[in-house]
């Protein structure tokens, strides 16, 4: 079953992706900028540290 909703949010960002060739860090870029543009609140997340299987059998 296809939401015709998801479909339209994956196009725009499929277009607005094709805009930046792609290109991860000028995506975000232009989300950041449009962000302050519009004076919306930007929201930073901490960090999350990674645990490897070799981190994990130490502990035991």
């Amino acid at each position: 079953m296809k939401d015709p909703i998801v479909e339209e949010v994956r196009e725009a960002r499929k277009k607005h992706a094709q805009r930046f060739n792609f290109d991860l860090r000028a995506i975000c870029a232009d989300l950041k900028m449009k962000e302050k543009e519009y004076g919306l609140p930007i929201k930073s997340l901490p960090s999350k540290t990674v645990q490897t299987a070799a981190s994990n059998n130490m502990s035991t």
